[in-house]
């Protein structure tokens, strides 16, 4: 699942203008310069990347069922979403 992490780092990393080796594990997106706005183009570029449609709301973030408190929860929750696609 090593493709997967380094695919929404490099995503991640993309839309906070970063190296995606400045982007590290325990990051929050707040951390590396990611507003609401850029946290929803995440979203959509991820849901793209994988072919998978993440559980999230983007009026109400903190309600979903999608866990966005740091880089490594946004990875385990794309990995968990694409093992289910592919079950």
């Amino acid at each position: 699942m090593t493709d997967i992490k380094d695919k929404v780092i490099a995503i991640i990393a993309e839309q906070a203008v970063l190296e995606p080796a400045d982007v590290s594990m325990d990051n929050t997106l707040e951390d590396v310069g990611i507003d609401s706005l850029g946290l929803v183009e995440c979203i959509f570029a991820i849901e793209e990347a994988f072919d998978i449609q993440v559980p999230f709301n983007a009026n109400e973030p903190n309600q979903s069922d999608f866990d966005i408190s740091t880089i490594a929860s946004i990875i385990a929750g794309v990995e968990k979403l694409v093992a289910e696609q592919h079950a």
